[in-house]
């Protein structure tokens, strides 16, 4: 074991010096997280201020918007403050609390995913039984557990991450992040351990899970003879679409950072790990609020987008 430093800060490396390209670029990030909570929270309040809308899947939908305000809150507004900064150093406590925050909201958005899985599952193969299986119980029971789960999980990895005596303070990213974290770590068998167990607890058991209720769907689609397909498109392609974007993002921040970024270019470098906190919450209320007509519907007429209609006698 190499001799260990504890160091009160942490300092992102990844920072360029880009001048007075500084301020646009805060204005354009601080124009976009404005527009990440607009758009999230004006699906949380159509959702839950329409009583049409008080379904399973809706409900589900308003949880995924909660948790991406949560991921967004924990990643930009100490990013703005960076930008305009001529130095980046964070607290140890406040570098913990953001990789809490950003890894239990990630955690979080694919437990999340696997749920409105088994719903449309639920809904496609057992459609008879569909209120009967997803009653307001089960569907907070489920929303209970997919955000339960990740943040004790997450506590864990994070109370690990704490114990670590660390060699150096730089970190890599623009961003705290465990991984970043743990290669800073004197210990180097802890690196390879947690990383596999972790990457096995948080992502291959949903993703499993969500291809298997996939499956299940496109076999129901084949040996329907009703046109059920069309039907199940509709509903499932917000959610595939979500999957999809899920799934890219993360595999490109979890590869990004396992290779010597100073062999990348710094700004390609810095957009790949920002696409894991961006795209997801940007994405989602777009996808879901115009490709779902209930939705779509609500959220013009809240917004007052559509024209009302008088009667003429």
């Amino acid at each position: 074991m190499e001799n260990s430093t504890f160091s009160y800060y942490f300092n992102f490396s990844m920072f360029l010096n880009i001048g007075h390209y500084r301020y646009p670029a805060f204005v354009f990030c601080l124009m976009l997280y404005g527009f990440i909570v607009f758009a999230n929270l004006v699906m949380i309040l159509s959702i839950s201020l329409q009583s049409s809308l008080h379904e399973p899947m809706y409900i589900f939908i308003a949880v995924l918007s909660v948790n991406s305000l949560f991921g967004s809150t924990g990643f930009f507004p100490r990013f703005l403050i960076d930008l305009l900064s001529d130095t980046h150093l964070i607290s140890r406590s406040a570098c913990f609390t953001q990789i809490y925050v950003i890894y239990t909201y990630a955690s979080c958005e694919i437990t999340i995913l696997s749920i409105m899985a088994h719903d449309r599952y639920v809904a496609v193969c057992h459609p008879l039984h569909y209120h009967r299986k997803m009653t307001s119980k089960t569907v907070y029971m489920l929303t209970f557990f997919a955000l339960v789960f990740p943040a004790c999980n997450l506590t864990i990895v994070v109370n690990m991450v704490v114990r670590l005596p660390l060699c150096g303070n730089d970190i890599h990213k623009v961003y705290c992040a465990s991984w970043n974290v743990a290669k800073l770590s004197c210990v180097t068998a802890f690196n390879n351990v947690v990383a596999m167990l972790g990457a096995i607890a948080m992502a291959f058991f949903p993703f499993g899970f969500i291809l298997y209720t996939y499956l299940r769907i496109v076999i129901a689609c084949w040996k329907s003879t009703s046109g059920l397909s069309g039907k199940v498109l509709q509903s499932c392609l917000p959610h595939v679409i979500s999957v999809v974007v899920y799934s890219v993002t993360s595999f490109s921040d979890t590869a990004l950072s396992r290779q010597n970024l100073e062999e990348l270019n710094p700004f390609v470098a810095i957009i790949l790990s920002l696409q894991f906190v961006v795209i997801p919450p940007l994405l989602n209320p777009l996808v879901y609020g115009l490709k779902l007509p209930e939705i779509r519907r609500h959220i013009f007429k809240m917004l007052s987008f559509k024209p009302q209609t008088k009667n003429r006698n």
